[in-house]
């Protein structure tokens, strides 16, 4: 499966809002991802096969030296195939040059996520009760923390 990792634009919204609702039972809106093009402190990638067609995107908020994963989502028929992983192997090596830490939070039941994080050095730093709604299920906070050695390695 061939696709190219791009900035999200204005033309990638209504795309990624019905992925939302795929895959999130409290999807955020258009008009909120649209905010997201105007955040200083946001970036919202997305994967995009050939045609234009959004196979995935993920979020990040990055706070001086700390970074907060919102999302990640793939559309499910592209799952497996490295979607998501390079969607978060991008933030990661913003994070190595950049970060203190990467954090996200993920239901409890979602294994391929956990999984997905634990191959990426992201560790459980601790759990939300409660967090998330429809069904309502706890969230592990998941932590990836750059060391000052991973940051002198880089060119």
């Amino acid at each position: 499966m061939y696709y190219e990792i791009v900035p999200m634009a204005r033309c990638h919204i209504p795309q990624i809002a019905a992925l939302e609702k795929a895959c999130f039972s409290d999807p955020w809106s258009e008009t909120l991802l649209e905010a997201e093009l105007f955040d200083p402190q946001a970036s919202f990638l997305v994967a995009e096969d050939p045609e234009g067609n959004v196979l995935g995107y993920a979020g990040l908020h990055a706070v001086l030296d700390e970074g907060y994963i919102d999302n990640i989502a793939v559309k499910p028929d592209a799952r497996r195939h490295g979607v998501g992983s390079a969607l978060l192997d991008v933030f990661c090596r913003f994070g190595e040059v950049n970060l203190a830490f990467l954090s996200l939070e993920v239901r409890a039941s979602n294994t391929p996520a956990i999984a997905l994080y634990e191959k990426r050095l992201f560790r459980r730093a601790g759990l939300r009760k409660g967090y998330y709604q429809h069904p309502r299920e706890d969230a592990v906070i998941m932590t990836r923390v750059f060391s000052r050695d991973e940051k002198e390695e880089q060119p």
